[in-house]
């Protein structure tokens, strides 16, 4: 049992003591490795390294608590990697330097126009059990509802599609401001909320109006719009100057007052926010185009300042009178 609790003899330490003799001599003559089986070699004896001590600066608290400086697009926000990140620059901010002035106005139309179409897919998606049963009423349905082009499983469906609409513009779906994903579908999902409360309202309503009870009260549907100065999410700016429908046109006037007298209560509510949330949509589109023409003119100016002025500059200048 030598070989398990060690022993102290040297001629134990020999790696071919137990093999046959002509093996061991044959492996002797063959092997380059010498095997000196009275002296073998001493086992290397490892010393623990003393942890090094760091003569710099000490590290601030501060510097320890500091965040890491790398952009949200690393996968490593404890700091490593960091020197690779040091000239990453996100590829939106690169495409648009290489856009021209027209690119760029075509950029925010676009975007607004996006968010129209958003909001009709969305509110589809919405109602897509709404859907179902329309299909299901052409499928499945009986002799009297096919006649009748399952006229009850439309209305319906067209009543959802309109109200989820209107919910998506009043909670500020509408937006062209960038904002994460996850906000566009905490939206959608509060918008949907609203619509089968609302639905659940009515039926109260309806079965208290049926039974003769007093009509129950429900808090309002949608919150309070915040006050002017402040934003409503940290995605959408402050409301400074809203333009609300009194400030509109008289020929664009009429028609949305029109709308809204034939609604009462929270419907004639929901309209009002809706329609408001259109207008602001529409002033934050020509704000950004105000912010832009404002940007072109001043690299226009920079540009004859330095002698540089362009061809197109010349041109646009005689059209605008300058």
């Amino acid at each position: 049992m030598g070989w398990f609790w060690g022993s102290s003899d040297d001629a134990n330490k020999d790696a071919l003591r137990d093999l046959d003799p002509s093996l061991r001599d044959f492996l002797k003559k063959e092997s380059p490795v010498k095997y000196d089986t009275s002296n073998p070699p001493a086992a290397p004896q490892y010393r623990p390294q003393a942890p090094e001590t760091n003569s710099g600066h000490p590290i601030s608290k501060a510097d320890e608590n500091a965040p890491p400086e790398v952009p949200k697009a690393s996968l490593f926000q404890d700091g490593r990697y960091a020197h690779l990140w040091k000239t990453y620059r996100p590829q939106a901010e690169v495409e648009a330097e290489g856009k021209s002035d027209q690119e760029k106005m075509m950029d925010i139309l676009e975007g607004y126009q996006h968010r129209r179409a958003e909001i009709g897919r969305v509110a589809l998606e919405n109602c897509v059990m709404e859907q179902i049963e329309v299909s299901d009423c052409f499928t499945k349905g009986g002799w009297s509802a096919k006649t009748s082009m399952c006229r009850n499983e439309n209305k319906k469906f067209e009543r959802c599609y309109m109200m989820q609409a209107k919910f998506l513009k009043a909670l500020g779906y509408l937006s062209t401001y960038d904002r994460p994903a996850e906000v566009d579908e905490k939206i959608q999902m509060h918008a949907d909320t609203l619509y089968h409360r609302m639905l659940a309202q009515e039926k109260a309503i309806e079965e208290a109006k049926t039974e003769g009870r007093p009509i129950p009260a429900f808090p309002p549907l949608l919150s309070s719009r915040p006050k002017l100065g402040e934003p409503a999410n940290e995605y959408t700016p402050a409301r400074m100057h809203p333009i609300e429908i009194a400030d509109l046109r008289t020929k664009v006037q009429q028609p949305l007052n029109k709308k809204l007298d034939t609604l009462e209560g929270e419907q004639r509510e929901l309209e009002e926010r809706a329609i408001k949330a259109e207008i602001e949509a529409g002033t934050q589109v020509a704000e950004r185009l105000d912010v832009l023409h404002q940007q072109q003119d001043e690299a226009r100016q920079k540009r004859r300042e330095q002698g540089k002025e362009t061809l197109g500059d010349k041109v646009f200048s005689i059209f605008r009178g300058k």
